[in-house]
């Protein structure tokens, strides 16, 4: 009997051993991710310009993305401000040492976001910018108190879906390039990742009472529909539809598209995307990541295997932090862990995160779409 107890105890012990070191494991996983979220939160606060914005048309490499001057930087700007605003209010709305920074990036945004218009015929960059800052407009709508500001903002946000509008392609959604006959109404591909991006920011505009062209919604999502493979990838744009199985539209090629174009879907109201089909995207990304992975920090976009282009990279991973969060809460915690054990080793000496050489706004737009998607690692 003697002994027995003897082994009884010494099970207690382990139990309460593991238990002791499961809690101590969490609080150092925690720790580890608000230290991340802090050092990447000063990289952002260091380097913003003099005028609010962040990024530059700097550090330019031997091999540029086409790039048309000035409307293309100008619509990378914004993007990437818009971008850095959203995450610093995600992370630091309530931090005393970061209202200036926001102040300045809200000025810049509010004063430039509506002077924005397309580059070229050809090149469409601006839609990124319409839809990322019709995102950071909505959280600043919920952060302030001013009704003079408040208004101007809610105006901004209404002109920012009529340029959404403008933009639209005749196929519906949109798409960054104009290949085809460059047209007054675009007249290129919509782009699947495109078409999710703007979506998920419209959903965001609807939900506090800014109303949406309904038709303008629907035929961005009949256009991911199109686009949507029964495996749960998704084509890299419609004019790839008759080659639905190159590699870039296989799930390993469609691993940094697929969460949002899900999001999108989901949030509109698309009943066949369900928590299961959520975790199938999520085990893949977290299983086959070194398809991804392999494309960081590559300077040629698509050039990497599947046809990754190395920007996928943290936008993947942002998207699916967002879906993390429309799973039933007892099954985020495993998925909020593997996401934050892939992000945090990759985050430089300078407080950084980057996945493709792109002028100088790399790193700020990578570092916000990582602060992003950490946040909502948190437990």
């Amino acid at each position: 009997m003697t002994f027995f107890l003897q082994l009884l105890l010494l099970c207690c012990i382990c139990i309460s051993w593991l238990h002791s070191s499961d809690q101590n494991s969490t609080y150092q996983n925690e720790q580890a991710l608000r230290d991340a979220i802090s050092e990447g939160s000063q990289f952002l606060l260091q380097n913003q310009n003099e005028d609010g914005s962040w990024g530059t048309a700097q550090q330019t490499k031997g091999l540029n993305i086409y790039a048309p001057i000035p409307g293309a930087h100008q619509a990378f700007r914004l993007a990437v401000t818009a971008l850095s605003i959203s995450a610093l209010l995600d992370v630091q709305k309530d931090n005393l040492a970061f209202q200036d920074t926001i102040t300045r990036g809200k000025e810049y945004l509010l004063e430039n976001l509506g002077n924005l218009r397309r580059a070229t015929p050809m090149a469409i960059y601006n839609v990124w910018s319409h839809a990322y800052g019709i995102q950071a407009l909505v959280r600043l709508y919920e952060s302030s108190t001013d009704k003079e500001e408040i208004k101007k903002i809610r105006g901004l946000i209404r002109q920012q879906i009529s340029m959404l509008q403008k933009y639209e392609s005749i196929d519906g959604g949109w798409g960054y390039y104009d290949f085809n006959a460059q047209t007054k109404q675009p007249s290129g591909s919509s782009i699947s990742f495109v078409n999710a991006t703007a979506l998920v920011g419209l959903k965001e505009a609807e939900e506090i009472g800014i109303t949406v062209p309904p038709k303008m919604v629907q035929k961005a999502l009949d256009a991911i529909r199109r686009q949507r493979l029964p495996d749960h990838s998704y084509l890299y744009g419609e004019y790839l539809k008759n080659k639905p199985r190159r590699g870039i539209n296989r799930p390993a090629g469609s691993l940094g598209r697929s969460h949002a174009c899900n999001l999108a879907l989901q949030v509109w109201g698309d009943k066949t995307v369900t928590a299961k089909v959520h975790k199938i995207c999520l085990d893949r990304l977290v299983n086959r990541n070194g398809w991804l992975d392999m494309a960081r920090k590559r300077p040629i976009p698509h050039e990497s295997w599947f046809a990754v282009a190395g920007y996928f990279f943290y936008y993947g991973h942002l998207y699916a932090s967002l879906c993390i969060e429309k799973l039933p809460i007892n099954q985020q915690a495993d998925y909020q862990s593997k996401l934050s054990q892939i992000l945090i080793p990759l985050q430089e000496k300078d407080g950084s995160w980057w996945d493709f050489p792109f002028y100088n706004y790399h790193q700020q737009y990578g570092t916000a779409m990582a602060l992003i998607s950490l946040k909502r690692c948190l437990p």
